[in-house]
């Protein structure tokens, strides 16, 4: 009985090429207490992998959170099992808004400690006493109050590319690193003003807007699906697109254009440009903004050092990496100092102050 991926990235690609099918591009999130999360994975695996489902799905004790692609015309039995599942029956799907038959290629089914790795003490507050859930035009009304503060929820790598109009964007590298930030930042507005979150799909926003009520905000609002969701209701009911940019997403697509504006400059360059890759160097992979120009000249690499390592023999390669770890600079997420361009540190207080809330 297969459990786990056997294919590699190119072999999958191929045999995508070759079926010539058009597949969907999906995401979803639930908390629920799952018993035993590795019984309950090994069966979504067994499943799935037969409906030729690709992604990544992160399984806990607290429910599940799956970001994944499968073939369009298997989409209903995909569903159908999804609705076999008590916890999961009749969920919300939100489609991608922009698709690609190869936004992912392997199927990874983990089990982790909890589904988003918020560093939380769920037994120290209720998880279950949440924000109020806005759909796109209430949320268009509340952005506009004067007495609303919008926070995103996202790392700074994502918001760089895109993000809501008068949006509040924590300079942090990770979800968990946020919540400590935001709860100190803005603890003067806790009694008086609108605390509205988003996210991409609206699961880091669950956690936070419980935490944050616990911290004692007294209204507390979260974006119903996130960006994804958002931008489907503003598609089919014709709502003001306050999106700037592009949305930042965990496959192999990096974004999805939401507007037609571009935010962000190449990270070497300066010039404008929201595009993220990885840097071609095997022992680097840093995540940057890497125009088309820079890309040729660089050869894919985010320094002159690496450029010269990645055009050695492979096998000198390898024996230059052997015994050596990722470089630190694969954490920053672009934001190592050799890159001239990167995003400047601010900080929420900061950007208050010039909005003079």
């Amino acid at each position: 009985m297969q459990l786990y991926n056997k294919l590699s990235a190119k072999e999958r690609s191929e045999l995508i090429d070759k079926a010539g099918k058009s597949r969907l591009t999906l995401s979803f999130y639930q908390y629920a207490k799952i018993l035993n999360p590795q019984d309950f994975r090994d069966q979504l695996f067994i499943v799935w992998n037969q409906l030729d489902v690709l992604g990544r799905i992160y399984v806990a004790s607290e429910g599940i959170n799956g970001q994944l692609s499968l073939p369009a015309d298997r989409f209903n039995e995909f569903k159908k099992n999804l609705d076999t599942i008590d916890f999961l029956k009749g969920i919300r799907l939100n489609i991608a808004v922009e698709q690609d038959n190869k936004s992912f290629l392997k199927l990874k089914v983990k089990v982790r400690d909890k589904i988003v790795a918020d560093g939380l003490n769920d037994d120290t507050f209720d998880v279950r006493n949440k924000g109020i859930h806005v759909g796109a035009q209430k949320f268009n009304d509340l952005i506009e109050d004067e007495k609303t503060v919008l926070v995103d929820m996202r790392n700074h790598y994502e918001s760089e590319i895109g993000h809501f109009k008068n949006a509040v964007t924590p300079d942090v590298d990770t979800f968990r690193e946020s919540l400590d930030v935001i709860e100190e930042d803005l603890k003067n507005y806790k009694e008086d003003k609108n605390l509205v979150m988003y996210c991409t799909g609206g699961i880091r926003c669950e956690k936070a807007s419980a935490y944050f009520k616990h911290k004692g905000f007294k209204n507390v609002y979260q974006l119903e699906g996130g960006i994804i969701e958002y931008t489907r209701q503003v598609n089919e009911l014709n709502l003001e697109n306050k999106f700037i940019g592009k949305n930042f997403v965990f496959d192999e697509r990096r974004a999805e254009k939401i507007s037609d504006a571009i935010i962000a400059q190449c990270h070497q360059c300066g010039a404008p440009f929201d595009v993220h890759t990885n840097c071609a160097n095997d022992a680097c992979h840093l995540l940057f903004i890497q125009c088309d120009a820079c890309k040729e000249e660089m050869h894919n690499c985010c320094s002159s050092n690496c450029k010269y390592i990645h055009a050695l023999p492979y096998e000198v390669q390898k024996e230059l990496r052997k015994g050596q770890g990722n470089s630190n600079d694969i954490f920053k997420k672009g934001r190592a100092n050799h890159l001239t361009f990167k995003k400047d540190l601010r900080n929420i207080f900061d950007v208050l102050q010039k909005k003079s809330i």
